[in-house]
């Protein structure tokens, strides 16, 4: 039985998943833990997210909606697909979306006809910058939590590919035109966005209704601390573990020659690297090179399960990004309990202090690995600091990122958007 009293919520999402992480979990996050609260809310994804979601039993199936993956839709992503980044999202995304946005329009008049949508909430694309339509059915538009805004720091400028950056000024550009011409953002009845890098990031950072809540959030029935019973690790030794994509931003070499130096100092470091992606061969051979390999293991791709399994017997973890919007493995890192050592530079700067980890500016660059070899040292040597830190962390995951919070201040938002569209009725 819902809540009848309450607006009928529809979140609208190209990817809801648990399987694909990341932006992806977001909406399906909400959505579960919407329903389990009994609130009337519905779910528009994609076609290839049906087969996970109608498996899970917390998703109703007979409020999911699905976009059909068209011939269009293969089409568009096996062009685009095939060239380098960025221009897959730049150019196959923005065709991708436009097709779903059509299909989605479609679902959304149905259910407004049917009396079932009340309020729409889009939590992805989290760039503060591309463009939305869903604004044009008469219903109070929810947009983000938003993230965005990144660049690389001074520096670094090679590590984006050869036409990439201005690629990125282009896209950011002609997303500014289009939010013109699809004046969602500007229509909005309320924008969330992480920070204040993302807020002036938005086609108009002056919007009357911008509210502030971090994207991410964590799941402490998933991403918890291991029992008492496992041995600390002595000083002088220390487990270290990486979540993500291989890919040049995450500067996963970086972390790899850090940890040389860290070895070369005496200290027992090792490197659990859970992930995959085209940065792999290389860093391999990088590893093979700096004497590390018998040190590192490369466990590809792995689901939350093992991810937590094995993030539980580690010491912390290190995530040295160069352009991290959020990090959503840093929230689950202090929700276990572990200090983290990472980039003091995007996403980790709006969860982490010298309380719960260890933050390393990237520049200046020429020892940026040194300074995070000095870090990875301090946390070997020092078993009090690391629980001191981690326990730390773990209190403020608990009382910031918890994602029951997050759903309590959106329900507060569906209600407070409900409620001034039915006064901005009353008053018409």
């Amino acid at each position: 039985m819902f809540q009848a009293s309450f607006p009928k919520v529809v979140i609208v999402a190209d990817n809801a998943s648990a399987r694909f992480g990341g932006e992806a979990f977001l909406p399906l996050n909400y959505f579960r833990l919407l329903l389990k609260r009994g609130y009337p809310v519905r779910l528009i994804a994609h076609q290839r997210n049906a087969e996970e979601l109608l498996a899970m039993p917390d998703c109703d199936p007979g409020r999911m909606h699905f976009v059909p993956d068209t011939r269009w839709h293969k089409m568009a992503w096996s062009v685009f697909g095939r060239l380098p980044e960025p221009f897959p999202w730049l150019l196959g995304g923005s065709l991708l979306n436009w097709l779903n946005r059509l299909h989605q329009r479609r679902i959304i008049r149905r259910l407004v006809a049917a009396g079932e949508a009340q309020v729409i909430h889009q939590p992805t694309p989290v760039s503060p910058l591309w463009p939305t339509s869903l604004h044009r059915f008469g219903l109070p538009l929810v947009l983000g939590p938003m993230n965005g805004g990144m660049d690389y720091p001074p520096g670094y400028e090679d590590y984006e590919q050869k036409g990439v950056r201005a690629a990125i000024l282009g896209g950011r550009r002609l997303a500014l035109t289009l939010n013109r011409l699809m004046p969602g953002k500007h229509r909005a009845a309320a924008l969330l966005v992480a920070n204040d890098r993302t807020r002036r990031a938005l086609p108009d950072p002056d919007h009357p209704r911008i509210g502030t809540l971090i994207e991410n959030g964590i799941d402490f029935s998933r991403w918890r601390a291991p029992g008492t019973d496992r041995p600390a690790t002595p000083a002088g030794k220390l487990r270290l573990v990486f979540v993500g994509r291989f890919v040049k931003l995450k500067a996963i070499d970086i972390t790899l020659r850090a940890i040389a130096r860290a070895r070369d100092s005496g200290a027992d470091v090792t490197l659990d690297l859970l992930g995959d992606g085209e940065e792999r061969g290389s860093l391999q051979a990088l590893a093979t090179e700096l004497g590390i390999a018998d040190s590192v293991v490369f466990h590809g791709f792995q689901p939350q399960e093992r991810c937590a399994e094995i993030m539980g017997r580690s010491d912390a973890l290190i995530l040295n990004s160069l352009r991290e919007c959020g990090g959503a493995v840093v929230l689950e890192a202090m929700a276990m309990g572990l200090p983290v050592i990472a980039s003091a530079w995007g996403g980790p700067l709006d969860y982490l202090d010298d309380q719960s980890g260890i933050l390393v500016h990237p520049a200046p660059r020429a020892d940026f690995a040194e300074r995070l070899a000095q870090a990875i040292v301090t946390l070997a040597d020092d078993p009090d600091l690391r629980l001191r830190l981690g326990r730390t962390g773990q209190v403020t995951a608990k009382s910031r990122f918890d994602w029951e919070a997050k759903v309590d201040r959106m329900i507060e938002i569906y209600a407070d958007v409900a409620a001034g569209q039915k006064a901005g009725a009353a008053a018409a």
